[in-house]
């Protein structure tokens, strides 16, 4: 595996992080400027459907970004599989054109197993950019958290970068904010024994991890 800085690392996710909140951020600026010229009762509504809707967004984006890349919950061993669901599901809402179908039979995931799932389900919804549907399943099984999430749908859309930073084989000189997001669960799948793989085909990405629980965790 290809080592980087824990700096580098944290520089690189914080501007990912930067980068995506910076549309719906700017759209509720701008519609708070709209909002204070326009006189207009219709328009005025229009504004405030419309700031309504960036603030869901921006919300959305840092709830998924608390747990996917920062320490929510504590640092703890396990994470409710609702608490990951609930914002993968309101990502895929705000995506639109995109289903998601669930299959997970346990009630909490080991927290790196958590971030792998949410970083899988956000490489996965990017590459459906005519949208598609979102499959993920996770289940404890043998002393392992095993985690499959597939994007299905016309003209997948796959940063080949990214499956270097999946498979560790990108030097830490060529990461950028785009990859770093991989690079950080392809440690983690590291630093707990286990491993991280992807196929990609024209209509489908299929992402896949094995992770051994933390000793003593319960299913």
């Amino acid at each position: 595996m290809t080592q980087t800085s824990a700096t580098d690392l944290a520089a690189l996710l914080c501007s990912r992080l930067c980068h995506d909140m910076l549309s719906p951020v700017g759209a509720l600026s701008n519609g708070i400027e709209l909002l204070a010229e326009e006189k207009d009762p219709e328009m005025r509504k229009r504004c405030f459907e419309l700031l309504e809707q960036s603030a869901k967004i921006s919300t959305d984006k840092l709830k998924f970004f608390r747990l996917a890349f920062g320490a929510a919950g504590g640092f703890g061993d396990a994470v409710p599989v609702e608490e990951s669901k609930a914002v993968i599901d309101a990502l895929v809402s705000d995506a639109k054109r995109v289903t998601v179908n669930w299959s997970i039979d346990c009630a909490n995931l080991p927290k790196p197993a958590v971030k792998v799932m949410l970083n899988f389900a956000h490489i996965a919804l990017d590459a459906l950019i005519r949208g598609g549907t979102l499959d993920i399943g996770a289940e404890l099984r043998d002393g392992s958290a095993e985690i499959v999430v597939r994007a299905q749908g016309d003209r997948i859309a796959f940063d080949d970068n990214i499956g270097r930073a999946l498979e560790g084989d990108m030097p830490a000189s060529e990461l950028s904010s785009r990859t770093a997001a991989a690079h950080m669960i392809a440690l983690l799948a590291e630093e707990t024994g286990g491993g991280l793989q992807y196929k990609k085909t024209d209509n489908a990405l299929v992402l896949g991890a094995v992770l051994p629980q933390p000793s003593g965790m319960i299913g």
